[in-house]
C-alpha cells in the first residue's frame, strides 16, 4: 500500500461522462450551445431554486455575485476565515473592504454567535456589512436560518459559499434553495463531489439576480431589446451595457457536469458510508470529529479531524509522517487572514483565536468515492499507530 499514493481527494469518472463529452466533441457546439442551459436547469431542479448561472469557476461565480449585490468600493463583506482564498478575494475585486467572522471550533463553521456580537458592535461604528459569506465547510451547512435572522435584523445580504456542499441538506431541504439567503455558489472542481473538471455555478430566486450575473459572466453583453440603451440595429446586433467578464462554462464542461449530476446522491451516500467508518473506527483515539449537527445531512466533501492538545510540531510531523505512508493529508485551510495578501490590509493571527486554534489541529484525511475498503482500513490503521 505504501507503493501507491492515496490522494486526499479525487474526481470519479465513468464510461457514461467520456462519452458525454465526446458527444459534444462532436456536435456543432462546443461553447454558447444548449448542455450550458440544460445543466442550469437541472442543477435548479434539484436544488428546488428558480435560476442557475454556470460559470468557469466558482471564484467566478463568487464574484458576479458580489458584483450582482452591488458589492462596491466603500461597502464591507464579511466571510469566515476558514475556507479557500476566494471566499474573500471576490470581495476585493469588487474593491470592497473584507473583513471575517470567527469560526465555531465544534464544527468549523461561521459562528452565528461570534457573528451577532460583530454586528452588535459593527452597528456602534456605522459599520455594518453589505454581504456576508457563509462557508459551508467540509459539506456541512452553517446554521443558516440563525445567520438569516440576523441578516434581517441588521440588513445585510447573503452568499453561500457551498462549494463543498451540493448535495448536502440543512433542514431536510437541498442546499442551494436559497431559503435563508440571495444566492448560493457551488464548485464543480476535481476534488469536489462532483466535477466539471472546471466550474461552478450561482443559484438563486431572484429573476434579476440571475439576470444580472448571466449578463456579467459574459462580458456585460446583451442582445436582449429590452436592455439596449437604443432600437436594435438588426438581428446581429448587440450591446455591451456594463464591464463584464468571460466566465462562461463551455458545452464540454456542462456535458459532465449533467453527467455526474445523475450520480450525486451516490457519490454523497458513499461518502457518507465512509465518513461513518472513519467516525466508528477511530472514535477511540484522541481526536476529535467536526461535530455533526442533526439538522443538517453534509455531503462530506472532506473528511476532517482535529489532534487534541496543542503540540503544533506534533501536528506537522503527523501529517508529514502520513505523507511518507502514502497517505495524502493535507489541511484545510489555512486561516486566510494571516496570508501574506490580508496581513498587509492589517489583520492579524490572534484577531480570530478560534480559527488560529483550528489551524494548529485540524487535519484532512482521505475520503472519496473512488476509496477502497483496502484504502480506507490501510489509513485507520496508520492512523491509529500514529497516535
Amino acid at each position: 500500500m505504501t507503493n501507491k499514493v492515496i490522494p486526499y481527494g479525487k474526481q470519479s469518472i465513468s464510461q457514461d461522462d467520456i462519452d458525454a463529452v465526446i458527444d459534444v466533441l462532436k456536435s456543432d457546439w462546443l461553447t454558447q450551445g444548449p448542455k450550458v442551459p440544460a445543466f442550469e436547469q437541472a442543477i435548479a431542479d434539484y436544488c428546488g431554486v428558480n435560476f442557475a448561472c454556470a460559470t468557469n469557476s466558482a471564484t467566478s461565480a463568487l464574484h458576479i455575485a458580489c458584483l450582482a449585490l452591488g458589492v462596491g468600493e466603500s461597502d464591507i463583506v464579511w466571510t469566515s476565515p476558514i475556507s479557500f482564498v476566494a471566499s474573500a478575494n471576490c470581495a476585493l475585486y469588487c474593491g470592497a473592504k473584507v473583513d471575517f467572522v470567527d469560526i465555531d471550533l465544534d464544527t468549523g463553521n461561521m459562528s452565528p454567535s461570534a457573528l451577532e456580537q460583530k454586528l452588535i458592535s459593527a452597528e456602534k461604528i456605522d459599520s455594518l456589512p453589505k454581504v456576508v459569506i457563509p462557508v459551508h465547510l467540509a459539506g456541512q451547512s452553517c446554521d443558516m436560518q440563525a445567520i438569516y435572522q440576523l441578516a434581517t435584523k441588521y440588513d445585510f445580504k447573503i452568499i453561500e459559499d457551498a462549494s463543498h456542499a451540493i448535495g448536502a441538506k440543512y433542514l431536510d431541504k437541498p442546499v442551494g434553495n436559497c431559503e435563508f439567503s440571495d444566492i448560493c455558489v457551488f464548485s464543480f472542481h476535481p476534488v469536489k463531489i462532483i466535477t466539471s473538471a472546471e466550474g461552478g455555478m450561482a443559484v438563486t430566486n431572484s429573476k434579476k439576480l440571475d439576470k444580472k450575473m448571466k449578463r456579467l459572466r459574459s462580458h456585460g453583453i446583451t442582445n436582449n431589446p429590452d436592455e439596449m440603451t437604443e432600437p436594435s440595429h438588426g438581428p446581429w446586433y448587440y450591446q455591451q451595457v456594463e464591464l463584464g467578464f468571460n466566465y462562461r462554462m463551455t458545452e464540454l464542461q456542462a456535458a459532465l457536469g449533467l453527467s455526474q449530476l445523475s450520480k450525486l446522491d451516490e457519490f454523497v451516500t458513499k461518502r457518507n458510508q465512509l465518513a461513518k467508518i472513519y467516525s466508528s473506527k477511530l472514535k477511540d483515539m484522541p481526536i476529535m470529529h467536526l461535530a455533526q449537527s442533526s439538522q443538517i445531512y453534509s455531503s462530506y466533501h472532506l473528511y476532517i479531524i482535529k489532534l487534541t492538545g496543542d503540540s503544533i510540531l506534533r501536528h506537522k510531523s503527523i501529517i508529514e509522517s502520513l505523507r511518507e505512508q502514502g497517505i495524502t493529508s493535507h489541511l484545510h485551510y489555512i486561516p486566510i487572514h494571516i496570508q501574506p495578501h490580508y496581513r498587509k490590509l492589517g489583520f492579524k493571527a490572534n484577531d480570530f483565536p478560534n480559527a488560529i486554534k483550528y489551524y494548529n489541529c485540524a487535519l484532512t484525511i482521505p475520503l472519496h468515492p473512488e476509496l477502497t475498503d483496502s484504502e480506507q482500513n490501510y489509513i485507520i490503521k496508520t492512523i491509529t499507530e500514529q497516535l
